[in-house]
């Protein structure tokens, strides 16, 4: 991984993608931010991924309250490296008639506006960071999505789209367009989204000793994903969709 520690967040930290993640980046030796929405919960996974994963709590369904949340982070490090953004939900229903919209009301707010928020207070830092990376999971129902689902992969669909805008203000901020023509800056942030069809822990396969769970992705490949943006060029993951499902 390039240079030294890094401080990285973790959205989302409560779940099993978010300890795995929070303890891949703990153990790789870099100052982990992990976030949730209830202190309980997130003290809890944050003990279970680790001595060095800090515990904080927002409703980054406000904008205001990651606003607070960037103060808080930036009152103990200089610049936040890279956002691991693992907040989301599952809705699903029969068809298209029966769509509900509160099923559309909680994914708009889990799926696509805590992103827009934690990737507009958080844009700066990444931005500045010689390593700034940002990444979101998304579903193989984007590219394929059926009725029952339409909630939920159109939801998906809006998040990866913001991340992706998201890629190509990274690119025209950098890759020698920053308008200064004797000192251009090279691509050094970068934006991606990793497509997963379901993610899988250890608890489900103890649940389900029976089942193969084809085409799952294990929360640790997730991590160790993760892990790896840092270790390639931003110029090649900027904007990318990157297929983690087996």
């Amino acid at each position: 991984m390039t240079g030294g520690p890094l401080t990285v967040v973790v959205t989302g930290g409560s779940n099993s993608s978010g300890i795995a993640v929070a303890r891949a980046f703990a153990l790789a030796g870099h100052r982990v931010f992990t976030i949730g929405s209830n202190e309980a919960r997130i003290r809890a996974a944050a003990a279970e991924a680790g001595n060095d994963v800090t515990p904080l709590v927002c409703d980054l369904s406000r904008l205001e309250s990651v606003r607070e949340l960037a103060s808080e982070i930036h009152g103990s490090s200089e610049r936040v490296d890279g956002v691991i953004h693992l907040v989301g939900g599952w809705r699903g229903a029969k068809g298209i008639e029966d769509q509900p919209d509160e099923d559309w009301s909680t994914l708009e707010q889990s799926a696509i506006t805590t992103l827009r928020n934690v990737s507009r207070v958080f844009y700066k830092d990444l931005a500045s960071s010689p390593t700034g990376r940002f990444a979101m999971v998304s579903s193989t129902a984007v590219a394929a999505p059926t009725a029952g689902a339409a909630t939920y992969a159109a939801a998906k669909a809006a998040a990866e789209t913001w991340t992706l805008a998201v890629a190509d203000g990274f690119r025209r901020d950098q890759s020698g367009n920053s308008g200064i023509k004797d000192e251009p800056v090279e691509q050094h942030s970068a934006a991606v989204v990793f497509v997963v069809k379901s993610l899988l822990d250890a608890a489900m396969r103890r649940e389900h000793p029976e089942r193969k769970f084809p085409g799952y992705t294990d929360v640790e490949d997730l991590a160790a994903a993760a892990v790896g943006l840092f270790d390639k060029p931003a110029a090649e993951l900027n904007g990318q969709r990157l297929l983690l499902a087996k």
